[in-house]
């Protein structure tokens, strides 16, 4: 296929892809229900629509089909056909930084237009890095479970596939790592964000030892679940969320990992708490606008609006106050969102502080876009 027909079919799907579903799984029906495109039409034009939609709000007085070529360019990280044929003297630069290549199209001022929402943006966050990082796909992080490090090392040098070790127990790959077909997923590793792995960081752990009762209320999953248990050893585990399906995929991701002896149950936080007993670690993964991790889900930048922030804020400080109720003397509440909007985070801590009992012990900015992963926010709180 030609590159004006890459760039005709990529047109032709932007004009109908709305943005109600994620677009890989768009993109995954729309190519099961349109068997012309072979295998590597559907990686290029895929390669296309992402490219275009990581530029955000950058080079909007620009026709679609420029923007595309723009695109491509921007966010290709080495040579490749596509960009080979759009234009030969791009191509030769593709493995240069998005800064760069910028620089090159003398077009600077657009790298903070990317990202339609910097007014919303906290100032913890560097606008210009952040609004850059959005023309790079993050890596995959992978954090290894307890005892299963070497393993999952041994299996990937073996299969000469290439990771990066960037902790102890957390190695970096390509997103293009079938990593599920490598090794046994949540038993040996967890797919899991650099960052979210770290957010346990801003606990006070040294006061949080014993056989632990935690609630994780906004469970979801069960990333932060797996992260706790394999912390803090067995825990005395509650699991909620307001979804009876998100519950069967954690209680299969549980069941993967070798975990039995928790408890979990459908509860709509934001409402009311379910139980009247009290833990020594409430987790509050709240749900968010997920802004700090757009960089996996670009299609974002174009279809999120900036109403349901000052929803997600108000669902998140009902749910804080409601689930701090369960926080035992002497315990702690750790509030987390993948977002970085100052209206999700700073605002919802001083809301607790204003609303609760509870002492604020730390807050800070997990920040990832100078390393290819996400960017996440979590505080700190401690019951009187």
């Amino acid at each position: 296929m030609r590159i004006q027909s890459y760039l005709h079919n990529a047109q032709a799907i932007l004009a109908i892809y709305k943005g109600d579903v994620p677009l890989a799984s768009w993109l995954k029906a729309y190519f099961k229900e349109h068997k012309k495109f072979g295998s590597k039409d559907r990686k290029h034009l895929a390669h296309l629509l992402y490219c275009y939609y990581r530029l955000g709000a950058a080079f909007q007085h620009l026709p679609v089909a420029e923007r595309l070529g723009l695109a491509l360019f921007l966010c290709s990280e080495g040579g490749n056909s596509l960009l080979e044929a759009y234009k030969p003297e791009w191509n030769e630069l593709a493995g240069h930084s998005p800064k760069e290549k910028l620089d090159v199209l003398q077009a600077a001022e657009e790298a903070t237009r990317i990202f339609p929402f910097n007014s919303y943006l906290s100032r913890e966050v560097d606008l210009r890095s952040f609004n850059l990082s959005f023309l790079q796909q993050p890596l995959v992080y992978l954090r290894l479970r307890p005892g299963k490090g070497q393993k999952v090392k041994e299996t990937f040098l073996k299969a000469a596939i290439a990771f990066s070790e960037i902790a102890e127990n957390c190695i970096a790959v390509s997103s293009q790592t079938k990593a599920d077909t490598l090794i046994d997923l949540n038993n040996d590793a967890v797919i899991q964000d650099r960052n979210s792995q770290r957010v346990l960081e801003v606990l006070e752990s040294d006061k949080l030892k014993g056989n632990l009762k935690v609630w994780d209320c906004c469970a979801a999953s069960g990333g932060k679940s797996l992260l706790v248990w394999d912390t803090f050893g067995k825990v005395q585990l509650m699991a909620t969320d307001v979804r009876q399906s998100i519950l069967h995929n954690l209680r299969s991701r549980f069941a993967q990992a070798g975990i039995t002896s928790y408890r979990s149950q459908v509860a709509d936080i934001a409402k009311a708490t379910p139980f009247g007993e009290k833990f020594d670690l409430v987790v509050c993964d709240a749900p968010c606008s997920g802004s700090g991790t757009w960089g996996r889900t670009p299609e974002q930048l174009h279809f999120f609006t900036e109403n349901k922030i000052e929803h997600y804020a108000s669902l998140q400080k009902s749910i804080a106050v409601n689930a701090v109720q369960n926080v035992k003397s002497g315990g702690q509440f750790l509030y987390i969102t993948c977002s970085v909007f100052t209206k999700e985070n700073e605002d919802v801590v001083a809301f607790i502080q204003e609303n609760t009992n509870l002492q604020l012990q730390q807050a800070a900015y997990l920040k990832g876009y100078t390393q290819k992963s996400d960017t996440l926010f979590a505080a700190s709180f401690a019951a009187l």
